[in-house]
């Protein structure tokens, strides 16, 4: 099978087809088909590359009307091996082309898209309008300036220019944006809890019932819910959280298993093993992995960066948390009680895997009907079961 190109660079093997092609008079769209290229893309390269060439045998500077229309160039011309032509040649030549491109390629990684002189006499015209009172988009386009604006303003930050931000009565008025440092979880925290060490446990453990952790984010800044999917019945639950935090999420972990032991559960009992990614509020692995007493009851391990399909399933049933909750809707007017409630029709919903069972059967039938109720979830009836916003709309009219 021929591996498609698209959206690759054309290499020099491309441009000696086209030259090829173009000999024996072949179209664009052939020539396309032949390199796994767009005809559009081809016939911008010939455009872009050809080349005129004379001989003492030109008497006029015409243009040959051949050239008006496809292929634009002389290779496939049947009078292109004659001297005696009296229009000026143009031809695609393919070592001329990737030289050409070449160039271009590496004037364009340039830290100054420009060569030398023509970026000193921009430097220079944009200089000389800004002190005498113009804007930067104005005098890009008064005196038709190869650069934008964005570019302007990047070289001038970067002391590129002989003018500085204060000679822009604007731009000095623009407070720097604050950036707030991104949590994550320490190197040194995930060392026996790395992805790799998840699976080496597993191998130990076959059987083992492992749990999925995740985050799921309302708006930016305010409360968000820490879910938690038992993966061998698909069941999920949440714990709603003030805010993002390893401080807010210990303290909430915590309190579930006080509440678990108080009605003669044992969290490490039913969470032997936790998945979860790398985001900073889960950072207090001790929280996670001790009991009350500050003994490990449990293994938390974390995915690797950026690989949040290794926890595929509590991502998954996230689909249908938002069926109800849509990206980008606030958490901040919800309770636990909200949260429990819509955790509780995702578990109602009859699945495929379990041959029409639900959630809450699976796990109530694997663990205990009690277990599901200390976790928030409640029976609820298929007819009564609502997988849409409307359920929102019912608890907050």
């Amino acid at each position: 099978m021929e591996i498609e190109k698209k959206n690759k660079h054309m290499t020099l093997e491309d441009r000696i087809e086209i030259q090829e092609c173009l000999n024996k008079g072949m179209t664009f769209k052939a020539i396309a088909a032949r390199i796994s290229k767009d005809p559009t893309t081809v016939s911008k390269e010939v455009k872009l590359h050809s080349r005129a060439y004379t001989n003492s045998f030109v008497k006029t500077d015409e243009c040959c009307p051949k050239l008006l229309r496809a292929p634009f160039v002389c290779n496939g011309c049947e009078k292109r091996g004659y001297s005696s032509c009296k229009y000026i040649r143009r031809k695609y030549i393919a070592k001329e082309a990737q030289k050409e491109y070449e160039l271009v390629l590496s004037e364009s990684r340039e830290g100054i898209p420009l060569n030398k002189a023509e970026f000193y006499e921009t430097e220079n015209t944009i200089s000389t309008a800004v002190k005498a009172g113009q804007h930067i988009y104005h005098a890009i386009h008064a005196n038709d300036l190869p650069v934008s604006k964005s570019t302007v303003y990047r070289h001038i930050s970067k002391g590129y220019y002989s003018i500085s931000p204060l000679d822009l009565p604007r731009a000095v008025k623009f407070k720097p944006r604050k950036s707030k440092a991104i949590e994550y979880v320490p190197k040194g925290v995930k060392i026996g809890r790395s992805y790799e060490d998840f699976t080496h446990h597993l191998e130990e453990n076959p059987f083992l019932p492992y749990v999925e952790m995740d985050t799921v984010i309302g708006r930016i800044g305010g409360k968000v819910i820490m879910t938690f999917q038992f993966v061998s019945v698909d069941f999920m639950f949440g714990i709603l959280l003030d805010n993002k935090t390893a401080a807010e999420a210990g303290a909430k972990i915590t309190t579930l298993k006080r509440k678990l032991q108080k009605y003669g559960f044992r969290f490490g009992e039913f969470f032997p093993a936790i998945l979860t990614d790398n985001g900073g509020e889960f950072s207090n692995v001790f929280a996670f992995e001790n009991d009350l007493d500050g003994n490990r009851e449990t293994r938390l391990f974390f995915c690797d960066p950026n690989a949040s399909y290794q926890k595929p399933h509590v991502e998954n049933n996230h689909i249908l948390f938002r069926d109800i909750v849509p990206r980008s809707s606030s958490f901040d007017d919800f309770t636990q009680e909200t949260v429990n409630l819509i955790f509780s029709h995702v578990n109602a919903v009859k699945r495929k895997q379990f041959n029409g069972r639900s959630a809450f059967d699976m796990f109530t039938f694997t663990y205990s009907a009690k277990l599901a109720s200390l976790l928030g979830i409640i029976s609820i009836a298929p007819s009564e079961v609502c997988q849409s916003p409307k359920l929102l709309k019912s608890i907050h009219p």
